[in-house]
């Protein structure tokens, strides 16, 4: 991962502009911790799905547009624990839907925290940012797909360690591969202390299986990625998914928090799709898809097949292999010369 380049404070008046990507979380491999390290993270960061801020210094900490309290929350705690003068108006111009499963809360807290940063020339960075506004807690792939995007891999949490789990792994997504996203509208992934109450009920999980999946990854699914062999790639994340869903069944509901979003993943894989599955909690699904027009058929197809379920949204995207953009905006609306952007953080 390139490393973040020096910035300076923006000028009086001036404006930034922060854009997030969304993310998927594949699921975990070691949820045993017998090796001092639980979770270990898989993950993927989205284009064509994002939130997007622009801020400015202001007087006092204010906020508008879709998530303003929350966005205005993560600022608030962010000048308390810095012990910051002075505030930020903030506007929200986009978001990631919330409790979907794919990493809402992490981003918009990211980059409410890169523009105060940037703004106030604090020279912070991602990781510490993610710490201070208590994101990365279990996993390290938010923070990862806000600072590098591509492909991720975190190595766990180790007993008593603080900040941000470790990436071990980053790599490029293919570029003609594609991901087909289900959205599901009236049900909400747990989260908040229903999540941390889930996790704490959760059964033993046996130290054999957590080295099986261990093994998943590191002799099919990034070996399959690198040499973009999405039959393998998705046998892989396929088995990763079943395995850690039937874990987390008795907390969700079954392996997948939605039945509709279950019954359109089990239907794509009727059509010919290993790689499907829900993101974190859910309720979101994915299928990763060779190719363009095969993505643009399948979607055509789901959305014809499933036209009853109203409350399911199918959407096509792609992988990002770049993070993060941040962006200058003169305090006359300006945007600043490519010199002075650093945009793909």
């Amino acid at each position: 991962m390139m490393p973040t380049p020096v910035i300076e404070t923006d000028p009086a008046g001036g404006c930034v502009s922060v854009q997030a990507p969304g993310r998927l979380h594949l699921g975990f491999m070691d949820l045993n911790g017998g090796l001092g390290r639980c979770f270990g993270s898989l993950g993927l960061a989205l284009d064509g799905l994002s939130t997007r801020i622009t801020a400015r210094r202001a007087p006092s900490i204010q906020a508008e547009g879709p998530c303003a309290e929350r966005a205005r929350d993560y600022a608030l705690r962010l000048f308390q624990t810095l012990g910051l003068g002075g505030g930020i108006s903030l506007r929200v111009e986009a978001s990631i839907p919330r409790h979907a499963g794919l990493g809402s809360g992490t981003q918009l807290a990211l980059a409410v925290g890169t523009a105060i940063d940037r703004l106030y020339g604090l020279g912070i960075g991602t990781p510490r940012l993610g710490a201070l506004l208590d994101r990365g807690a279990r996993s390290g792939i938010g923070i990862g797909a806000f600072d590098s995007g591509g492909f991720l891999v975190d190595g766990g949490r180790g007993a008593g360690e603080g900040g941000v789990p470790p990436l071990t792994v980053r790599l490029p997504f293919p570029a003609h591969w594609r991901v087909l996203l289900i959205f599901h509208s009236r049900i909400q992934g747990l989260h908040g202390s229903a999540e941390c109450a889930a996790f704490g009920e959760l059964p033993l999980f046996p130290a054999h299986v957590s080295a099986h999946l261990c093994r998943v990854v590191l002799m099919q699914i990034l070996p399959a990625l690198s040499h973009e062999d999405l039959d393998q790639f998705g046998r892989g994340v396929g088995v990763l998914q079943r395995v850690v869903g039937d874990h987390f069944a008795g907390a969700q509901g079954g392996r997948y928090a939605s039945p509709a979003v279950a019954q359109a993943l089990g239907w794509l894989e009727d059509q010919g799709q290993y790689g499907v599955g829900q993101s974190s909690w859910g309720p979101t699904g994915f299928a990763v898809i060779d190719g363009e027009a095969r993505a643009a058929a399948l979607l055509h197809a789901a959305r014809r097949r499933f036209a009853g379920h109203r409350e399911l949204r199918f959407q096509v995207v792609r992988g990002r292999n770049r993070g993060h953009e941040l962006e200058a905006i003169g305090s006359e609306g300006r945007r600043a010369p490519p010199a002075e952007i650093r945009a793909h953080c």
